[in-house]
């Protein structure tokens, strides 16, 4: 499975500005394909592993989780609307919450899950991962940079 984003990272390597809270904002367009066989449905993650310092990360930063994507879908378009079901980030929200690091350059991994069930339920940030795993079919992942000047 493969994951693309046009405009995610700019010509110098970082994450647009324009997908920050330094920026618009906005989720970015994200495309997946190479499908499998079987897939009944997609779920997004959005994380921060390196928050709320690079060196000492102390817990992951959850900025986007959506569940039961139907498998009809495989682009969410610059700013949404996002199929599916989004589930509340670390910041108390259910869409899109742009990277807004404290200090130094973090890492925000884009993870979209082929699934092989319809839906899940259930699933809140405590558990998303949990429940994924068992139903997973294959993933793909896009890494961005983005750091304060």
């Amino acid at each position: 499975m493969k994951l693309e984003s046009r405009d995610l990272i700019g010509k110098d390597g970082m994450m647009n500005k324009e997908f920050t809270v330094d920026g618009k904002d906005v989720s970015p367009e994200l495309v997946w394909s190479d499908v499998p066989a079987g897939t009944k449905s997609f779920a997004l993650y959005v994380h921060d592993p390196d928050a709320p310092d690079p060196k000492k990360p102390l817990r992951d930063w959850i900025h986007w989780m959506i569940i039961n994507i139907p498998a009809t879908f495989t682009k969410i378009p610059k700013g949404g609307p996002a199929p599916g079901e989004e589930l509340v980030n670390d910041g108390g929200e259910k869409n899109y919450g742009g990277p807004s690091p404290p200090r130094g350059v973090h890492r925000y991994f884009f993870k979209v899950f082929a699934l092989k069930v319809d839906k899940l339920a259930g699933v809140t940030k405590e558990t998303f991962l949990k429940k994924i795993e068992p139903a997973k079919l294959a993933e793909a992942e896009i890494m961005a940079k983005y750091g304060r000047k």
